[in-house]
């Protein structure tokens, strides 16, 4: 199971590589049909729960440009966990949350790496209601994260992202790789681990698609076996899309 300090690790590789990004790259002008939106939108699903998301991203100059950035999203879910403080009743948890993100993207080549650093709120709701959970109600916080995407041939790719909130100390990373089949798609394996707090933690292994096209919408899915903080495992589905415009 990936912890903080997984996820801290991460924030800090995207640090070194945003530093060297930012030696080499140069501003670019965005042209007049450079797409500056990005909508997008995903769920997934387990034994226990799930969650789905969805939001803007903003980008002045162009999405494959350098410069400033504004993510905004929103979602929510459902979880399950074991209280001991309730002699081991299964507790389930809901959750509501949004984020505020500005942030800046570094472009060099086919390396896009995106660092974010904003607001956060959370509400969660406990059934039956936990006193011992390190989440309750409702929280506001600051969140900071990373997206990376690298493109090494033109044939493979490498995807990560992580964040993590002052909300409880919760957390979401993930690694993903893959091969361009038939130039359709990326397929290949994932690695992802997320935290509510000290009340749920979660870590996922399995096999990825990305970069589908049907007309304006571009999508991605995925499948695997999870694992969660009460020793609880079982299959994972996941579907997500955007759009640019």
């Amino acid at each position: 199971m990936w912890g903080v300090r997984t996820a801290a690790a991460w924030l800090l590789a995207a640090a070194f590589i945003v530093t060297a990004c930012d030696a080499g790259a140069e501003p670019l002008e965005a042209g007049p049909e450079q797409a500056r939106w990005l909508l997008f939108s995903s769920s997934d699903v387990w034994r226990e729960g799930g969650f789905s998301h969805g939001g803007v991203l903003w980008a002045p100059s162009g999405l494959d440009q350098q410069g400033l950035v504004l993510k905004m999203m929103a979602g929510g879910g459902v979880y399950h966990y074991t209280s001991g403080a309730l002699g081991n009743a299964d507790v389930r948890g809901e959750l509501i949350s949004a984020s505020i993100l500005p942030g800046y993207r570094f472009v060099r080549d086919k390396l896009i790496v995106t660092i974010f650093l904003g607001y956060d709120y959370q509400h969660h709701h406990l059934t039956p209601d936990d006193p011992s959970a390190s989440l309750r109600g409702g929280y506001l916080g600051v969140r900071s994260g990373f997206e990376l995407w690298y493109e090494p041939t033109e044939l493979t790719m490498i995807a990560a992202d992580a964040s993590v909130s002052s909300i409880g100390f919760s957390y979401n990373a993930r690694f993903a790789t893959g091969i361009r089949v038939f130039d359709w798609f990326y397929v290949g394996p994932e690695v992802q681990g997320f935290s509510a707090g000290d009340n749920y933690k979660q870590g996922r292994a399995g096999l990825y698609i990305s970069g589908l096209r049907t007309g304006s919408f571009e999508w991605s899915t995925g499948a695997g076996w999870t694992m969660d903080s009460d020793h609880r495992s079982g299959a994972y589905g996941k579907l997500g899309v955007f759009a640019r415009y």
